[in-house]
């Protein structure tokens, strides 16, 4: 009997630190059904392929325990290839990237609608942080370290 309790234990704790290894992304179609349910704080980061700086924090930031720990439990994670050629339906509204064909890099209407900054090129990598009601409090157009990114989620 106290050994099966043993290995019960063993087995949760184990299955425990497993689940928390990797950040739970969502879509944002996922999203919109998530926050109709229960509002939570929201962090959407925007890639491409060929950001050296995304593919640095993919590496780095979104593999840190705290990182990954806080993410799951205060927020809804969506990553998103900001040159994402799908058609994204998010409010009721349809948003596609318009600019297929018309750029080396083009840049999702919804990556250009959340992420865009006055006078200034789109640029990568992009990390917002949105409240429960999904207002933008928080831009970060920048490599964000693990310890970095701990300090601005734990805000």
């Amino acid at each position: 009997m106290v050994l099966f309790f043993w290995i019960s234990l063993f087995l949760s704790n184990y299955l425990s630190a497993q689940q928390v290894k990797s950040i739970k992304w969502i879509t944002f179609e996922q999203l919109e059904d998530s926050l109709k349910v229960t509002p939570k704080k929201v962090f959407i980061s925007f890639y491409a392929d060929w950001c050296v700086y995304c593919e640095k924090m993919k590496k780095t930031a979104f593999k840190d325990k705290a990182v990954v720990s806080i993410l799951n439990q205060k927020y809804y994670a969506v990553k998103m290839n900001a040159e994402s050629k799908d058609s994204i339906i998010f409010g009721g509204v349809t948003y596609t990237n318009q600019n297929i064909g018309k750029s080396r890099r083009p840049t999702h209407q919804i990556s250009l609608l959340l992420a865009s900054r006055k006078n200034k090129p789109f640029s990568l990598p992009v990390n917002l942080i949105l409240d429960k009601t999904f207002k933008v409090t928080h831009r970060y157009f920048n490599y964000l370290s693990p310890k970095k990114l701990v300090a601005v989620l734990d805000y």
